[in-house]
């Protein structure tokens, strides 16, 4: 299995970025620690979900305009072995993944001749079922990202970057799925949405918009500018309401956040993406100071931490946005990286 180090993580204690703390004061970062690449290849990849085993999950979306039509992939890797092989194509362009509270696989699957739809996999057997496909009897978007609460409620995102399929939805909504399956929209407010995540003591869902990101891609409603990239948050009521709180984090213009997740102690973590100096992990606390950057050579498109033992390992899955019309090769530094951090 080829491995690369390659990143830099960035500290400073000059301005609003300081050291990374833990309760017991010792710094989360090691300045010594480094990116490790377990795994190279695929196009966009996407959302690393880590099963209660320890395996690694991650999706690989081809954009089929640059692909020569291949469908999606879900990877498994395999940290006892190192093994990565495919575990699911086509995945129904397969992008946000997690596992539930039984262990099983909850994926959003969205356009590009993809599935637009929330589906559950039984790890067990291998079987899958449709969650969740229609809002107000019309399909979703591109369900993008999704997280579980405590009460094994499901939060997903529906925005649309990519795909010849019709607009059906009005609006790039926030969903909540129920354990009887019926579908709620949450809000509405914000200009693609994409990665979200619920804060450790189930009182705040955070959502990243993307901004002004490809909008134009969408038919309705009419485009005519947007607001930049950020990290926002709701209020997580009883019921499973949203009541917006505040724009936690702003990204400067031309840079984008994308995926997200919280480590035990409240700390948001940002997959970014843009200009140079920009790509990597981005990490704030609640109230939205910033206390570390990790940076990476690609954009950092989504991440998880492990389990167990391996709780303080943070998996992160970085790409190349592909360009062009025709054929392309994404490059070698596409891939799943890991990082081990100082946590208790």
């Amino acid at each position: 299995m080829k491995r690369m180090w390659f990143v830099l993580i960035l500290l400073s204690a000059v301005g609003n970025v300081g050291t990374l703390l833990a309760q017991n004061s010792l710094p989360i970062v090691d300045p010594e620690a480094k990116f490790e690449q377990v795994f190279s290849g695929g196009f966009w990849l996407e959302s690393p979900a880590v099963a209660p085993d320890g395996s690694v999950y991650f999706s690989d979306i081809p954009h089929t305009t640059v692909s020569g039509m291949q469908a999606g992939r879900i990877w498994r890797y395999d940290p006892r072995t190192g093994v990565t092989a495919i575990f699911r194509s086509p995945s129904g362009m397969a992008n946000g993944i997690v596992f539930d509270a039984r262990g099983d696989m909850i994926v959003a699957e969205g356009a590009d001749f993809g599935g637009r739809r929330i589906t559950h996999t039984e790890m067990s057997t291998g079987e899958s079922h449709t969650v969740a496909a229609l809002y107000k009897g019309s399909r979703f978007n591109a369900p993008n990202d999704l997280t579980i609460d405590a009460r094994g409620r499901i939060y997903f995102t529906d925005p649309r970057y990519t795909g010849h399929e019709p607009i059906e939805q009005p609006v790039m909504g926030i969903y909540r799925i129920d354990s009887d399956g019926s579908v709620d929209l949450l809000a509405a407010n914000l200009w693609q949405p994409n990665g979200l995540a619920v804060s450790p003591d189930q009182k705040t869902l955070y959502v990243v918009e993307v901004g002004i990101y490809n909008t134009n891609i969408l038919e309705k409603p009419p485009v005519v500018g947007g607001p930049p990239s950020a990290v926002h948050a709701y209020d997580l009521l009883d019921d499973g309401s949203l009541r917006y709180r505040n724009m936690v984090v702003t990204f400067p213009t031309g840079t984008w956040g994308d995926g997200m997740t919280v480590d035990r102690e409240g700390n948001i973590y940002v997959g970014v993406g843009g200009p140079p100096g920009s790509n990597g992990v981005h990490i704030y606390a609640p109230s939205g100071q910033r206390l570390a950057f990790l940076a990476t050579e690609e954009t950092a498109v989504n991440l998880d931490f492990g389990r167990g033992t391996d709780a303080n390992l943070l998996y992160v899955v970085c790409a190349r946005f592909p360009s062009g019309s025709g054929p392309w090769t994404p490059p070698s530094s596409n891939g799943l990286y890991r990082i081990r951090l100082r946590m208790e």
